[in-house]
């Protein structure tokens, strides 16, 4: 698709498409990956991404690998990490053939802007999508239960705001947000830099835009890159901004003190949990972005608008 101006209202429609669509394909998989990095030594119920699936499915049915994804198209829609409208709509703007400390400077702008907005809705997410694993995990420890205990219902992402708000106010929201900038304004440093010059790399000649398969794959490397790259700190997230535990799992004051029990209890390796289920989320999600882009799906919705006279 040739370089050319689009607006900012279809930049953030196709921001908003692509996520829709991207979260659709492959939340199961982001399930999957939240609930193998919350899982903890002596508490494992799950050997790998495939075990995971096969086993919410028998005990959750089919949409249970769906849980959580309406609190996740919300985040990824207004600028998650994944394809995000606030990302590739505000990105364009700072980004103007620019020196590589200056592309590093304008995508930590664009992840620290788009943490304000997700922080609360993926912090719900994950509340969801692991209710299923800690189910799980008190089945298969009955006596941790005290008998003729009811098994509560999973909350819903609603429940579970109005109880944050009511007691902690809208600083319960906003649980994990010193993780959730360490991981999100890195993972933007490193992707924008390295895909705007893995697509320089394929343009023709000096002016012409880079091919569309180029832009493909430069965003599906950039992209899962950054994921594996930041992996670390995503555990780190996700387990400081998880609710519920099994009553043999450790809890976490912040992110130092999660760094110190990691390290203690489970070692190094721990922090690379779910790194390929990462980088199999987020190589397609900016893919589709691509795709979304450059078919120009903002464009053609706006164009059924009617347009003012000048």
């Amino acid at each position: 698709m040739a370089d050319k101006q689009i607006s900012l209202p279809a930049k953030l429609i196709n921001g908003g498409v692509a996520g829709l669509i991207g979260v659709t394909c492959v939340f199961p998989i982001d399930l999957a990956k939240t609930r193998l990095q919350n899982q903890q030594n002596g508490s494992r119920l799950y050997t790998s991404m495939s075990d995971c699936l096969i086993k919410t499915i028998r005990s959750e049915g089919y949409f249970g690998m769906y849980r959580g994804r309406f609190s996740a198209r919300g985040s990824t829609t207004p600028g998650q990490r994944k394809p995000p409208a606030l990302n590739h709509s505000s990105f364009p703007f700072l980004f103007r053939k620019l020196t590589l400390v200056k592309e590093m400077l304008a995508g930590c702008g664009a992840g620290t802007c788009q943490v304000i907005v997700t922080t609360p809705m993926e912090m719900l997410k994950i509340q969801l999508q692991d209710a299923g694993r800690i189910a799980a995990q008190r089945k298969l420890m009955p006596q941790t239960v005290a008998p003729g205990t009811v098994e509560p219902k999973s909350p819903t992402a609603m429940q579970i705001s109005r109880e944050l708000f009511r007691e902690k106010g809208i600083a319960g929201l906003y649980k994990g947000l010193g993780a959730t900038l360490l991981r999100d304004v890195p993972f933007s440093i490193i992707y924008f830099p390295l895909f705007a010059n893995l697509n320089n790399l394929g343009k023709r000649g000096a002016e012409g835009p880079a091919p569309f398969y180029v832009s493909f794959l430069s965003g599906c490397a950039a992209g899962s890159t950054a994921a594996v790259a930041v992996n670390p700190v995503d555990v780190i997230k996700t387990r400081l901004q998880s609710l519920n535990r099994g009553s043999t799992e450790d809890t976490y004051s912040g992110v130092t003190d999660c760094i110190r029990k990691i390290l203690r209890n489970e070692g190094p390796a721990a922090f690379l949990k779910g790194a390929y289920c990462r980088a199999l989320v987020i190589a397609p999600l900016f893919g589709i972005a691509q795709v979304v882009y450059f078919l120009g799906v903002g464009e053609y919705i706006l164009s059924f608008l009617p347009k003012k006279d000048n």
